[in-house]
């Protein structure tokens, strides 16, 4: 099982716990990351968490997420993410929001509580999703997404649903 940084409120490592104890109804604030990917065409590819996942079964969100592990690099944790749940060699990994941080209560009240710095990166090959992380996928065109993100937001993470607004405003996606 992998292990996760705990965080104080201020973003300083104040400790390590094994994931699968830190997503409950009471989540310390940790460490985490989200990734967006694009293709050749400039097409986001998004995801359909798989229906065994914990937290958000079933609803689409960015191309994938994930947490360093301790003392780990972030981008190569990106690199580790992007290979296990995807399949997916990426390229031009690049930081757009450092800062973003989240807090959030799926239906079964599993709680997500996270300081997430937001990367977007390059498909550099084909993929082949694990079944256990990822329940379909689709590479879309980035301004039609957006307008399904905001036209039915509840059918989409909450990560997502923040994220991809200030991704836009910075002309990434």
């Amino acid at each position: 099982m992998d292990e996760v940084t705990l965080l104080s409120p201020d973003g300083v490592a104040i400790g390590v716990r094994s994931k699968e104890a830190v997503h409950t109804t009471d989540t310390p604030l940790h460490l985490a990351f989200s990734c967006h990917v694009l293709d050749q065409d400039g097409r986001l590819l998004v995801t359909r968490r798989a229906l065994s996942k914990r937290t958000w079964p079933g609803v689409w969100t960015n191309s994938f997420c994930g947490h360093p592990r301790p003392g780990e690099d972030m981008i190569e944790a990106v690199h580790r993410r992007a290979q296990y749940e995807l399949g997916l060699e990426v390229t031009d990994v690049t930081l757009v929001l450092p800062d973003y941080r989240y807090r959030a209560v799926d239906a079964s009240g599993i709680v997500e509580n996270e300081i997430c710095p937001v990367h977007v990166a390059r498909a550099a090959g084909p993929l082949s999703p694990d079944p256990d992380e990822v329940a379909e996928w689709a590479w879309a065109d980035p301004s039609e997404f957006a307008d399904s993100v905001t036209g039915a937001p509840f059918a989409f993470s909450p990560w997502l649903v923040e994220q991809l607004p200030q991704l836009r405003e910075l002309g990434v996606v």
